[in-house]
């Protein structure tokens, strides 16, 4: 019994020592080494495309949910980095966080993962779905044996970055847009109107009052304007419509794959009979989100550098829907849908389903581009990939030669897909080019002094 005891005493003393030991404990860097795999904030990126989908977040909102995030987990990384930067001052109204007094009693890598799923959290409807990941995405990050100290610091210090950011984002006017008033349909018949099959109203019609990141407002690259709205047989626009009309009925099985694979239309309504039911698919962004996530992999970034691309990426996105949504309800266009089925062809029927906004630019013209030109700069021309992201979805693999290739690719797609005219595609081209290159030449992440 005497020994029973001893035992007992002594296993006390051993597990109080360890807990101790881990309370005092310091940043092991095999540790850091470990939690500073792109795999991690893969995870969490893909979670949070997951719930996207789910909660059916528009493109220009979906933009706006990954950003916040990135740039987040991107502070905490590049503080704890010599070789990056803060993006502070270089984002508009975005002073910056602070780093920790002690910075061998946390884990930077912990703490940005942490302030990439809060931040999210806050942003989406599901939060149940942000649980239930985080308690297996936890398990397994502790299964890594990390300190008590550590952990605690690690998830302090995300919530407190977490927490300026979101203070930062409440400011950008996306609050204040849940009021302001719906679009409006008139009678002038060049201007958008609802599309079937469900006919919704306009998405985002004000999004240009959102604050944005790098560029100095949303009209500062305007696009050519659209040629004007005519049935005039001589007409640009009416040449135009037949071009719509004629490449979906001339469509190849090619084609017919190229728009598919670039639809990304978060909610499509199926009509089968008088029965309806909607499918949910990633966003445009998303899909280049996770075009990022694979050059990552292929060009082995760790978990500084995956985040350097992927907040990039969704700084370059934000921007670009901002401006292309300015133009978008400034020229008003009519979708080709609707002008072929009121004076060409009552049965003819697009490919893809036509999006609820307006025409001019293509979104994924513009944002498409303006990735290419991030993702460019970042990790060279040439670049050839597999594009997988969407084999989710039931869509096949496409290789690409390089970031334009795809973007280029995406950008064409709207034509084959029945749902734009021709200008849509090269002007908004042309319109996330020169956004592109703008943003990336102003926004720096490399410290040239280290």
């Amino acid at each position: 019994m005497k020994f029973k005891y001893c035992f007992v005493v002594l296993f006390l003393v051993l597990l109080f020592s360890h807990c101790n030991e881990r309370a005092d404990s310091k940043l092991d860097p095999n540790l850091e080494m470990k939690l500073a795999v792109n795999e991690h904030i893969h995870d969490a990126v893909n979670n949070l495309t997951d719930i996207i989908v789910h909660d059916i977040f528009s493109p220009p909102v979906a933009s706006r949910v990954y950003v916040y995030p990135c740039i987040a987990a991107y502070e905490i990384m590049a503080m704890s980095d010599e070789n990056y930067v803060s993006l502070k001052g270089q984002l508009n109204g975005f002073d910056g966080i602070y780093q920790p007094e002690n910075k061998d009693g946390y884990s930077p890598s912990l703490a940005a993962l942490h302030a990439f799923n809060t931040v999210g959290e806050k942003l989406i409807f599901s939060e149940d779905k942000m649980e239930e990941f985080k308690t297996q995405f936890y398990a397994k990050l502790d299964s890594f044996g990390i300190p008590s100290n550590i952990w605690d610091n690690s998830l302090a210090y995300g919530d407190s970055v977490a927490t300026l950011i979101l203070d930062w984002a409440s400011e950008d006017n996306y609050n204040q847009l849940r009021s302001m008033p719906k679009y409006s349909i008139n009678d002038d018949p060049g201007t958008w109107k609802p599309t079937p099959p469900a006919y919704m109203e306009g998405i985002e019609p004000n999004w240009r009052e959102v604050r944005t990141m790098v560029i100095d407002s949303s009209s500062q690259f305007p696009p050519v304007a659209p040629p004007p709205f005519s049935m005039d047989k001589s007409s640009k626009f009416y040449k135009l419509t037949e071009e719509v009309k004629d490449a979906v009925n001339n469509a190849t099985e090619e084609h017919k794959l190229i728009a598919s694979f670039w639809d990304c239309n978060p909610f499509v309504m199926n009509q089968t009979g008088h029965m309806m039911f909607a499918t949910k698919k990633i966003t445009p962004g998303g899909h280049w989100m996770g075009i990022t996530m694979i050059a990552n992999r292929k060009s082995n970034q760790n978990l500084m550098g995956a985040l350097e691309n992927l907040t990039t990426v969704s700084i370059m996105l934000f921007d670009a829907f901002i401006s292309c949504w300015d133009e978008k309800y400034r020229s008003n266009l009519i979708r080709p849908e609707t002008v072929i089925n009121e004076y060409l062809d009552p049965d003819w029927l697009p490919i893809l389903q036509t999006p609820p906004f307006p025409e001019h630019t293509s979104g994924h013209s513009v944002i498409s581009t303006a990735s290419a030109v991030a993702l460019t700069t970042l990790l060279g021309d040439n670049f050839d990939f597999v594009d997988d992201v969407e084999t989710k979805y039931g869509l096949p693999i496409r290789a690409f030669d390089s970031f334009y290739d795809a973007s280029n690719e995406a950008a064409i797609s709207r034509l084959y897909g029945g749902i734009h005219y021709m200008p849509a595609i090269t002007d908004g081209v042309a319109q996330g080019k020169k956004l592109g290159n703008y943003v990336m030449s102003k926004l720096e992440t490399k410290n040239t002094n280290s």
